[in-house]
């Protein structure tokens, strides 16, 4: 009887879908930046996002001038052709492109020329230097919103120089700017003071977004570890998350 219980508690299924099925942030176009590097590897991914609950996939690629030069047309390639596998081996999910800018002077450029990939109701994601603190980014985000964009800052928990203020925060929120934290910060992935900003964003209701920012496959199985944990449904608790709303 033992045995029989204890393996039914083994094989318990990893699904999310209670709380959201909508991912806005993952590196899943092969060869294209620091993410996949072969077909194989982001149809096996999508496959296991698919079997614990997600319904769409937004993949974002960097464009990051000095290191990922991607642009609409090479993101689009590349994504055209993962989709074209996902219909190929009947893979029931939706799949979706945007892109994760790095906050430098062509980020800056696009956003003036108001040529952005962006996703839902028109949000953009850009991501800045993890460890030296961004010139300017007031004005930024001012004329994003005045362009009619809704800036997501990508894990604002990664960044070195508001993680030890936590209080920067909350003036980046008063700017009108949003949140996305990566959940595999809270299971302590990036270290610990990721972990650490991760849980005041939550606990303080500073969080709109979640993510998975998986570039491989291990950044899945600390994922799938995650949602065994009860800081799955505290993170939705305390914060109104936006992914099943854009």
């Amino acid at each position: 009887m033992f045995f029989k219980l204890f393996s039914k508690m083994k094989s318990k299924k990893h699904d999310l879908s209670e709380y959201y099925t909508t991912d806005i942030h993952s590196h899943l176009i092969p060869a294209i930046d620091d993410g996949v590097k072969t077909f194989d590897e982001s149809i096996s991914i999508i496959k296991e996002m698919h079997s614990l609950g997600y319904k769409r996939i937004i993949t974002t690629p960097h464009i990051m001038s000095h290191r990922f030069p991607n642009t609409k047309e090479t993101i689009t390639k590349g994504y055209n052709k993962v989709k074209e596998e996902l219909i190929k081996q009947n893979i029931d999910i939706i799949f979706d492109m945007a892109a994760e800018y790095y906050y430098d002077e062509h980020f800056i450029e696009l956003v003036r020329a108001k040529d952005l990939l962006t996703f839902g109701d028109n949000y953009v994601l850009f991501e800045l230097s993890y460890t030296t603190k961004p010139f300017g980014i007031e004005q930024v985000i001012y004329e994003l919103l005045s362009a009619g964009y809704k800036p997501v800052l990508a894990h604002p928990e990664r960044y070195s120089y508001y993680s030890s203020d936590f209080n920067k925060y909350d003036a980046l929120k008063d700017l009108g700017l949003l949140f996305q934290i990566n959940l595999n910060s809270l299971n302590s992935f990036y270290g610990k003071k990721p972990k650490k900003a991760a849980e005041y964003l939550v606990d303080n209701q500073l969080v709109d977004f979640v993510g998975s920012d998986i570039h491989a496959m291990r950044y899945f199985d600390s994922l799938k570890s995650f949602t065994q944990s009860n800081k799955l449904k505290e993170v939705f608790e305390k914060n109104q998350i936006k992914n099943d709303f854009i």
